[in-house]
């Protein structure tokens, strides 16, 4: 099989990251979780205690993080500065944080040049907001991931639950609260907004699974395989 570069982008709970990863281990490719690498930095500006105004802090602390992904058992961990930060991304706090970080030029640009360079011409599934049009505007195959507000709401909250258990302090109308806001940021900023490419192939994962969104994928990659 043809080795290619496919996009996934989309807003917050639309299932993304189920998809990239059940699509990344059928075609054998290496998968990039650029979202992760956002909230990777909002957790360093958290702990660090860091302005998210102040773009000279926050370029230092790109230039000096290391961030990449293993493999264990299957599931993808984010590791970064040699921590295992994987858990540690997934609090609603640390999520309103890396849309607003990722509104910054300094991050994005650091990073930009981090997603290029970890993939450096290998076979890869990557997701994110941007993937299509700015980071690899020449990618094979594009996908835009999207569902309705409600339905990407309720999957974040089962999965914040299912991650906190009785100690979850959120409830689904916050969830819902904070991920429209999130729309709101994301498509509006100036730098790299929400938006499908051109060429993109839209999904409406509102009534699909994750698996059948994934079978909907690979009709498209073998069509364009055949061509």
């Amino acid at each position: 099989m043809k080795s290619m570069v496919i996009t996934i982008d989309g807003p917050a709970g639309a299932g993304k990251t189920t998809v990239s990863r059940f699509l990344a281990k059928k075609l054998g490719y290496s998968y990039l979780d650029t979202g992760a690498l956002y909230r990777a930095v909002a957790l360093e500006v958290q702990q660090n205690t860091i302005s998210v105004e102040d773009d000279n802090a926050l370029e230092n602390l790109c230039r000096n993080l290391h961030l990449n992904f293993i493999n264990q058992n299957g599931c993808f961990h984010l590791i970064c500065n040699g921590k295992d930060i994987t858990d540690d991304i997934r609090t609603p706090e640390i999520t309103m944080m890396a849309s607003t970080i990722s509104a910054r030029s300094v991050v994005r640009g650091a990073l930009l040049d981090l997603q290029r360079q970890m993939i450096q011409d290998k076979p890869v599934v990557a997701e994110g907001r941007d993937m299509g049009t700015v980071v690899f505007p020449n990618a094979d195959v594009k996908f835009f991931l999207d569902a309705s507000l409600t339905t990407r709401a309720l999957r974040r909250y089962e999965e914040l639950k299912s991650n906190s258990g009785q100690y979850l302090n959120v409830s689904l109308d916050e969830v819902k609260q904070q991920m429209q806001k999130r729309d709101e940021n994301d498509q509006s900023r100036a730098i790299a907004p929400l938006r499908p490419a051109e060429d993109a192939i839209k999904i409406d994962a509102t009534n699909l699974t994750a698996g059948q969104v994934v079978d909907v994928m690979m009709q498209h990659i073998n069509r364009h395989l055949k061509i």
